[in-house]
């Protein structure tokens, strides 16, 4: 029997179970580890400049493609503290990570070594499983352990923590016998199937609402093979977004309080029977008020995790099914009915849907100056094409952007659905650039987002990553402003001043150009909306030449709106802005404006 380390033998089974790429920090507690990263090989290594964006890089690293899991490494005390917010990202949107850190020797786990901390206990709560490996026999058991948790059921994050003692101990391991522990995944019976259906087949008005489960379950191809048999709309969640492309004519657009659509909110109000697929039925979804959500409609339920099913409200029927089983079921079961001339004809309904999203829409044609944030996104849908993959995490320019661009493929919006924490979108991209590096990003954030974690730009520069990075800066925290405005106050969320290096900027206060290019990439100021469109081209341009971030700044007016329920309920969003009612208004809306 072959004899290594622990640490080697661990980094032999990343290996075996697929891992070839890592983000990390390396320390004194976690160097075995590293050493063994080198001395096995195989495994390519992104060196972050804060733990908590290795493990944001890792987060986007596996929502960029399916299969992946990211893992970040990170020595003992606040390296695992640090990574906490990633693990909480992870787990909250069903998200496999593995995050291995470093420990001080088990003989002082309870002496209070330096930067020694119980990172097991603390990261239990967002994690499916975590672990400090007192035994370096366990070690192998424990990774394998942790890849059959982070792919079965309803997949998220597992933390390893490892000693240094244990690290370096030598242990009996084969990797030619090693084989990963079989995936579990539930599965829809063919009776369960029939039922889920008979609901959505009896109704007058039926709805899709496709989740990212579906996504998670790489399964979006038999999501639209079952909508175009049964000829019944989709309303896509935010983490589902993709699974339809939005010019499909059953695409109905998304539902909420916030990240929504007008015409999608109209079609939903509409519908008598909804079949949920992989979703969590999120507050985001449905608001607080689950009166007007529910109204008299059915609901039927799918979803990998038994404990969902009813968490938020009781739906008519449930099914504990993996989204890509239950799909498959239900397609076969469609095709059948089909055959047999039962399916009934929901081709009227599918037609009123696309009639609202021709009618219900907002404007995006501003000529202001400073410039509306709308038309940054109107120009957006004009530069970056079909197969661009848009990274995000919060703000206003996330809800701004769910409501006015355009996603057509899996994976192409990659968002932090619930956890949202400022500065996640750089790391994320860095991540999703590492795994996927043919498909075309484009990350979004405000300012204050971009300025939580603006020192990963300088990882993209360092190793390479070339992607645009839209900045829409108000100087403002602009979400939490508008929340504000419920209390009549307006307290702690001005980032305005003048900067006494560049007085042209005025109140804008930070210079992101010149940070932007101090960290290694390179960055272009848009102050004239007409002038936006040119700068998308040039930054292109720019980072397919230079191979690193290019970074387009557009100032924006300092107060902007963006229209949202004031009552956290979907039936009563409020318009703030003024509506499109020629075709000039919204020109790069998925359907033409019918007036």
């Amino acid at each position: 029997m072959p004899r290594m380390t622990a640490a080697a033998a661990a980094v032999e089974i990343l290996k075996l179970e697929g891992v070839d790429v890592a983000f990390g920090v390396p320390g004194a507690a976690i160097n075995p580890f590293y050493k063994a990263l080198k001395l096995v090989g195989g495994i390519s290594h992104t060196l972050a400049r804060h733990v908590e964006g290795a493990s944001h890089m890792a987060e986007g690293y596996t929502r960029a493609k399916a299969g992946n899991i990211g893992v970040c490494i990170g020595t003992s005390g606040p390296a695992g503290t640090d990574m906490i917010t990633g693990l909480y990202s992870a787990i909250a949107d069903s998200i496999p990570i593995l995050c291995i850190t470093g420990q001080a020797p088990v003989s002082k786990l309870h002496k209070e070594d330096f930067q020694a901390v119980d990172i097991a206990s603390i990261a239990k709560p967002v994690t499916k499983a975590a672990t400090t490996v007192l035994e370096a026999a366990q070690v192998p058991g424990v990774f394998q352990q942790a890849f059959h948790l982070m792919r079965s059921g309803r997949p998220g994050p597992v933390l390893i923590d490892l000693p240094i003692d244990v690290q370096l101990t030598e242990i009996e391991f084969d990797p030619e016998t090693y084989q990963p522990l079989p995936v579990y995944k539930p599965a829809a019976s063919r009776a369960q199937a029939e039922k889920a259906l008979s609901f959505l087949l009896a109704a007058e008005r039926p709805l899709i609402v496709a989740g990212g489960g579906v996504i998670n379950a790489d399964a979006t191809e038999l999501l639209v093979e079952f909508a175009e048999l049964t000829g019944v709309p989709v309303i896509s969640t935010l983490m589902g977004w993709g699974t339809i492309p939005d010019d499909h004519p059953l695409a109905a657009g998304m539902v909420g309080v916030q990240t929504s659509h007008r015409y999608g909110n109209a079609t939903f109000l509409e519908s008598d029977s909804v079949l949920g697929i992989g979703n969590r039925w999120a507050n985001r979804h449905t608001g607080y008020n689950l009166d007007a959500y529910r109204g008299d409609r059915t609901f039927v339920h799918v979803d990998i995790e038994p404990t969902q099913i009813g968490k938020i409200f009781p739906p008519d029927y449930g099914v504990v099914s993996d989204a890509k089983a239950a799909l498959e079921l239900f397609v076969e079961i469609a095709k059948e009915l089909k055959a047999e001339g039962k399916l009934p004809d929901f081709s009227a309904w599918a037609a009123s849907a696309q009639e609202r999203k021709a009618t219900l829409q907002r404007r995006t044609h501003f000529d202001n100056v400073p410039i509306k944030p709308q038309r940054v996104y109107e120009e957006m849908n004009k530069a970056f094409g079909p197969e661009t993959r848009y990274v995000t995490t919060i703000g206003l320019s996330q809800i701004a952007a769910a409501q006015f661009l355009h996603v057509y493929n899996k994976r192409n919006w990659i968002n932090c659905g619930q956890a949202g924490p400022l500065g996640w979108t750089i790391p994320a991209a860095i991540g999703a650039a590492t795994a996927d590096p043919e498909t075309p990003i484009v990350a979004l954030s405000g300012d204050y987002d971009f300025q939580f974690m603006i020192e990963e730009l300088a990882v993209a520069a360092q190793h390479k990553v070339p992607y645009v990075h839209v900045l829409v800066n108000n100087a403002y925290l602009g979400l939490i402003r508008q929340a504000q405005a419920g209390l009549d106050i307006n307290f702690q969320v001005n980032l305005e001043f003048e900067n006494i290096n560049t007085p042209e900027l005025g109140v804008y206060g930070v210079d992101h150009v010149k940070v932007a290019e101090g960290l290694g990439v390179k960055a272009i100021r848009v102050t004239d909306p007409n002038e936006l469109g040119a700068a998308f081209e040039e930054a292109k341009k720019l980072a397919a030449e230079y191979r690193v971030p290019v970074v387009v700044e557009a100032i924006l007016e300092r107060v902007t709106n963006i229209s949202m329920s004031k009552t956290v309920d979907m039936s009563d969003v409020t318009e703030f802005e003024e509506l499109a009612t020629e075709p000039g208004h919204a020109p790069t809306a998925i359907k033409a404006l019918q007036v």
